[in-house]
């Protein structure tokens, strides 16, 4: 798994699937290097715990979904681009977003300049984008890109090159912009989602940006996920002592390898080809791999599974959903309003 399951007992942060963000990516546009993509994913179409598939409503329409920009190296947000849906009603919905710039951008509070407004988002095969001036937005069911031997990590990692992301989908927001809007040359990245409590403020409930680490090494997991990149620093003992555990570091090894992953962000320079973990992320990089890697000091070096191969050459660049929801999701919606 990703960021997949990154809730307690690998379910869902608040046992809400549409909450619980998947993966990160970044890397310039094929064709033009003067613009960059980026991907934040969520909403597993399947879940562990329990097992079984999820809701076809994409979004959560009292939450907020947010990617984060640091320009300045500090890991505190400089811009934040905010999504948020409308309620899901006749097997459709609506999305806006929104600017962040400045000190703003890292709070919890409302508001910033409207991007989008009004975009449907996708729930069959045909991905709907819209634009605005030099921004393209995309949000909707995607084909998951992340893969993954999930049934071999849980079994000691005994890898066996059955991927479990096969034939799973995700819902994606996929982002368009000018290099010239990230910031600055070098940015780091990372997404969240929030959602408000009962006094009615936004609490964040989920973040992240590197694959896997969260899943698999976090232990203060409600601190972890309600928590800042910069404040990182806390959990170096915790994933040292993980690392100790299972890589067989030496105390001093597993403390340098630690400091490698935290602060939990996602390095981009939209200036140079993206390969993670140096720069960015595509679609294809292996990050599953490289964290096997990192967590086993080199003794496992792979799970024997590779990209997929759905993948769109194109905006959003995510393959299309298995499965369609518009009919599941039209008929759900038909139901309730008749019970009413």
């Amino acid at each position: 798994m990703s960021h997949h399951y990154s809730g307690p007992d690998f379910g869902f942060p608040q046992g809400d699937a549409r909450l619980d963000f998947t993966d990160l990516y970044a890397f310039p546009k094929p064709g033009d290097t003067r613009k960059s993509i980026l991907i934040m994913n969520v909403h597993p179409s399947a879940g562990e715990n329990p097992p079984g598939p999820t809701m076809a409503e994409p979004f959560a329409s009292e939450a907020r979904y947010e990617l984060m920009i640091d320009t300045d190296g500090d890991a505190v947000a400089d811009i934040a681009y905010r999504v948020r849906f409308s309620a899901f009603g006749r097997g459709r919905q609506t999305a806006i977003l929104h600017r962040v710039d400045g000190p703003q951008a890292a709070g919890t509070g409302d508001g910033g300049r409207v991007i989008v407004a009004g975009a449907p988002v996708s729930m069959g095969r045909e991905a709907r984008v819209t634009e605005a001036g030099d921004t393209r937005f995309f949000a909707g069911w995607r084909s998951d890109p992340f893969f993954c031997d999930v049934e071999g990590a849980k079994n000691n990692l005994q890898f066996t090159g059955d991927d479990f992301f096969a034939d799973k989908d995700v819902c994606s927001i996929v982002l368009e912009v000018p290099n010239s809007a990230l910031g600055a040359k070098e940015v780091r990245l990372w997404a969240r989602t929030l959602t408000p409590d009962d006094g009615g403020r936004w609490i964040q409930v989920e973040r992240g940006a590197r694959p896997a680490q969260a899943v698999l090494l976090v232990e203060e997991r409600d601190a972890y996920l309600g928590g800042e990149p910069a404040d990182d620093g806390r959990f170096l003992a915790a994933f040292a002592h993980a690392l100790e555990h299972t890589g067989g570091y030496t105390p001093a090894e597993a403390k340098r390898v630690a400091g490698t992953l935290l602060p939990d962000v996602l390095s981009y320079d939209a200036t140079g080809p993206a390969s993670f973990p140096d720069n960015g992320r595509t679609l294809t990089d292996d990050g599953f791999d490289f964290f096997m890697r990192v967590l086993t000091n080199g003794k496992v070096t792979g799970d024997n599974v590779g990209p997929h191969s759905d993948l769109l050459p194109e905006f959003p660049y995510v393959g299309p959903p298995h499965q369609s929801r518009v009919r599941k999701a039209h008929a759900k919606t038909t139901a309730t309003q008749n019970q009413t």
